[in-house]
């Protein structure tokens, strides 16, 4: 610098002057910006960078199953793979728009053949280019090996790309898929689960937070390629898993019940049919069919209706079986004595301007000879003189009137009183033999179960205990009492008086088992048509619902058929379909024969449900045997005479031949003379009583014995 011209100097002192100066504002813009990012967005900086750090999973818990009372699963879930992609994994080392366009293209071609799917569609989901996404859930196993070999470098030459090469960032993973083993058994019941893992339908549904457990999201390190290399660690798969649900169920029982419930509702051509079968001392609910049912694992094959759960949600006029409780109430009352006998005013009997028929022209019956008959009139005496204050707390102690509080969606608690107000004399008639009230197949089985086991309503039980995946028990249902229906001995008599009617006389002989004393009643309730307001002259529900052994009973079983096209009254078709799911299920709990029993004389009565109506037009309609009042439970208003119940029956008719005839033209052949034909079994007809040609009472039965074919 000394030897520097002075001005040449001083100009290179002040440019290094601005350099410094440059200089340190840079250093301190820089460290400006490490102090702010570093120090006071240290915070946002570190979620970023754990971010790009950590991958998150989200770990979905295995499904509970559903199981029986003996364990026999119901319900379980398979893990099955899916297949997923990591769209930006994939074009990774793929330059330019247009080749990473091609590139997908290719892709999808290839990926869709290997998954049996449309290319269009696999290119619409890797178009956004997402780090995750679903290509196909559930795949087979051939399905997931395919895509395993499209991702193998070795087999594409050690590369990636396009044409023959591997297809980098596709996934195989495990998913819980929902598997019914029993396919249709008891499927209304359980439900089904949808593709996103919640429940629809039956117990699926109301007890889905139980089943899927809890969703826990886990964090762990990956590497470049997003790949999970190390995890923080993971709760105990135990604790995640949902929980196991044990039913009341029987798997046998079920089975059994399901099997003879199909045969009537084919047989009879009947537009749908319930069944439950409960244990009277415990209230466990050891069958619960409905038909037409559906196969959970095909649920998308099956139609709304068939999914339908219809001993808890179809609600129907009960008939005649309400007899029973009306005279239990009058008993426990005081205002009918067990020995008391009813003047049945030959058959026709008058309220206001309503004129009530009973099928059979009676005089003076008793007590049992009501039930066993099935007289409306007798029943309506009881009922009046009871009050409808009586009558009504009565069927409310039974449980009528409000739902049975089962763990399933949609459950209907039936209609007991239409409005807030006391009935009219003539509803109160028209209730005491079932008439402008509805209720569910559980609601009877219950109800008739107070009967069968001294009084008591007993809670209904269908889910027995709900454990976790170690075992311990979350949740237990113990036998409850509601309350006292009836007292014990009142109990008792109705029990003996039921059993008349499946004796000789009664209207449920068909019901009537070898070695069993049966106690039960039978309803063929005429149902209102929604078009017009008014009873129909062609649907009926027919009902039998009765308990066995009468004495010590184990089983309860209520028996419903919506509108069968062949035959109509409750002891024809519903008895017999008692009858074969009893006997099968005594000999399965190994309940042997009671040598005290009576002997059963194969002689048919005709069920006497129905009442005949008259009346003037523009009068209100008392239906046939309490059968036909709208929901609201008001009568139901007819244009002009109402029709008989059909017409005076012929002496005698013709037995068919039905040798050689599938189960359907016996049926048919059977019933177009006017007999009421009985189905037992299914395959080959072998047997047919009466005999071909002998003459018999215009609607008689004919038992058709079919085998199944060797």
């Amino acid at each position: 610098m000394k030897n520097l011209d002075p001005t040449r100097a001083k100009w290179i002192r002040v440019r290094m002057g601005l350099l410094s100066g440059i200089m340190a504002l840079g250093l301190g813009g820089f460290v400006s910006s490490a102090y702010r990012v570093q120090v006071e967005d240290a915070a946002s900086w570190k979620e970023t960078a754990e971010n790009q750090r950590q991958r998150r999973l989200h770990i979905e818990p295995k499904r509970g199953g559903i199981y029986d009372r003996n364990g026999a699963a119901l319900a379980a879930s398979v893990e099955v793979p899916s297949i997923s992609a990591d769209v930006v994994e994939m074009l990774k080392g793929i330059d330019g728009q247009n080749t990473q366009a091609a590139a997908l293209i290719d892709f999808s071609t290839r990926i869709a053949g290997a998954l049996g799917m449309d290319p269009s569609d696999v290119h619409q989901k890797l178009a956004n280019r997402r780090r995750f996404v679903w290509l196909k859930r559930r795949v087979t196993a051939e399905e997931a090996q395919a895509i395993r070999d499209l991702g193998d470098v070795k087999k594409h030459g050690g590369a990636y790309g396009p044409g023959k090469g591997a297809v980098k960032g596709l996934g195989v993973e495990g998913e819980g898929r929902r598997y019914y083993p029993g396919r249709e058994l008891a499927g209304p019941v359980l439900g089904f689960v949808a593709p996103d893992g919640f429940g629809k339908d039956g117990l699926e549904l109301s007890l889905d937070e139980e089943l899927r457990g809890r969703v826990e999201e886990v964090r762990g390190l990956r590497d470049r390629s997003g790949r999970l290399i190390f995890s923080e660690g993971t709760t105990d798969e135990s604790s995640l898993a949902g929980h196991d649900v044990h039913l009341a169920i029987d798997q046998a029982i079920q089975r059994v019940a399901e099997r003879e419930l199909d045969v009537a509702f084919r047989t009879y051509e009947t537009k749908g049919a319930s069944l439950v079968v409960m244990d009277p001392s415990s209230g466990d609910l050891l069958a619960m069919v409905s038909v037409p049912g559906f196969n959970p694992n095909d649920y998308g094959e099956a139609e709304a209706d068939a999914r339908r759960d219809r001993a808890v949600t179809d609600r129907f006029e009960p008939g005649s079986v309400m007899k029973v409780f009306t005279v239990a109430a009058a008993l426990a009352a005081g205002s009918l004595k067990p020995t008391e006998t009813i003047f049945c005013e030959h058959g026709t009997y008058s309220i206001g301007n309503v004129t009530i028929h009973d099928t059979h022209q009676n005089d003076w019956l008793t007590t049992t000879q009501v039930l066993a008959k099935s007289s409306n009139i007798g029943a309506l005496k009881i009922g009046l003189a009871l009050g409808e204050p009586g009558l009504y707390a009565a069927y409310r102690r039974f449980g009528f009137g409000e739902p049975t509080g089962l763990p399933l969606p949609g459950e209907a608690s039936g209609v007991l009183r239409p409005r807030a107000r006391p009935w009219f004399e003539v509803e109160t008639a028209n209730a005491s033999f079932g008439q402008g009230i509805s209720v569910t197949t559980v609601q009877l089985a219950a109800a008739m179960s107070a009967i069968a086991n001294g009084g008591k309503v007993m809670e209904p039980i269908l889910v027995r205990k709900i454990t976790d995946a170690r075992g311990n028990v979350v949740r237990e249902w113990a036998p409850h009492v509601r309350r006292e229906a009836v007292p014990q001995a009142v109990a008792k008599t109705v029990t003996e008086m039921l059993t008349a009617v499946v004796e000789d006389g009664g209207t449920g002989v068909e019901a009537a088992m070898s070695g069993f004393r049966v106690a039960g009643k039978t309803a063929t309730a005429q149902k209102v048509d929604p078009a017009t307001g008014k009873y129909s002259e062609d649907k009926y529900t027919a009902s039998f619902v009765g308990f066995v052994p009468a004495d010590k009973p184990r089983l309860v079983i209520a028996v419903v058929l919506d509108e069968p096209m062949i035959g109509r009254y409750g002891g024809d078709l519903a008895g017999p379909v008692f009858r074969r799911v009893a006997e099968a299920s005594l000999r399965y709990l190994g309940v042997p024969p009671s040598n005290a029993a009576p002997k059963i004389k194969n002689v048919k009565g005709s069920d006497a449900d129905p009442s005949l109506v008259s009346m003037k037009p523009d009068e209100p309609a008392a239906a046939e045997d309490g059968d036909g009042a709208g929901a609201a439970g008001t009568p139901v208003a007819a244009a002009g005479p109402a029709p008989l119940a059909g017409p005076p029956l012929p002496s005698s008719v013709k037995v068919p031949d039905t040798a050689g005839m599938g189960a359907r033209d016996a049926v048919r052949a059977v019933g177009a003379v006017g007999l009421v034909p009985v189905v037992e079994g299914s395959g080959k007809l072998v047997k047919q009583l009466p005999a071909a040609g002998s003459a018999v009472p215009k609607g008689s039965s004919v038992r058709l014995v079919f085998e199944p074919a060797s």
